[in-house]
């Protein structure tokens, strides 16, 4: 099955407004920028966005914010640590004033709220975050003497995602620290959007390299790479 899209924008024509959206990425290692920014230009509201970080290190989610097209963030790296940025920063002002609803969540948990997404699961329990704010509002249970919440999965209408290769039936090649969250994201998400540097033709990759499996993406689309520095400026 072929699954290649002609370009970003195609590949993001249907998101609708209100969708909830899984963005990979840690900072600029393996962040699908083609595919933000085409989101952009669509101009779908009202958008749930799952991601690492919403304000520091990365500028192209912030276009989104920018425009009112998100409604609300799920991420566990917000806002700057320097007040003076933050006060730069049209997210965090945005969260600050109102606009835009946010829900934190420890790394560990989130990556497990994905991951129980994709495992068709509906919560797990963990003991992550007993006795904290982030316990507030949540169903608590005793395993073994031990205190845990109950976390709910996440499971996304969309995954964008990036790869360093892809063939055109899905299956990804990540190049090492940019895999990242995409493996979960894709599995977890109803529809996943791969963007990939090297379009290859069924049966080239080594099965044993691939790191994401093609049943988990839907669409696949053709970008160049792109060299940038990193920062969190």
């Amino acid at each position: 099955m072929d699954k290649v899209y002609p370009g970003v924008d195609e590949a993001v024509a249907d998101i609708r407004n209100g969708a909830s959206i899984a963005i990979a990425g840690f900072f600029t290692a393996g962040t699908p920028y083609r595919l933000i920014e085409a989101l952009a230009r669509q101009g779908a509201r009202d958008l749930t966005i799952i991601c690492q970080q919403m304000g520091p290190g990365n500028g192209e989610i912030l276009q989104l914010v920018a425009r009112g097209q998100v409604r609300k963030a799920v991420c566990n790296y917000p806002f700057y640590r320097s007040l003076s940025r933050g006060a730069r920063c049209v997210f965090e002002q945005a969260v600050r004033a109102g606009e835009i609803e946010m829900e934190v969540y420890p790394m560990g948990t989130f990556i497990e709220k994905l991951r129980a997404g994709g495992a068709g699961l509906g919560a797990f329990y963990t003991p992550t975050g007993v006795g904290t704010v982030v316990a507030r509002g949540k169903e608590r249970r005793s395993f073994n003497g031990r205190e845990y919440l109950l976390e709910l999965a996440l499971k996304p209408d969309f995954a964008l995602v990036h790869a360093f290769k892809g063939d055109r039936m899905g299956n990804l090649v990540c190049r090492k620290t940019a895999r990242n969250y995409a493996p979960e994201m894709a599995a977890s998400a109803h529809t996943t959007i791969a963007s990939v540097e090297q379009l290859a033709e069924p049966g080239e990759l080594d099965p044993d390299m691939v790191h994401v499996p093609g049943i988990y993406v839907q669409r696949v689309v053709k970008v160049d790479r792109i060299n940038y520095v990193p920062t969190i400026e």
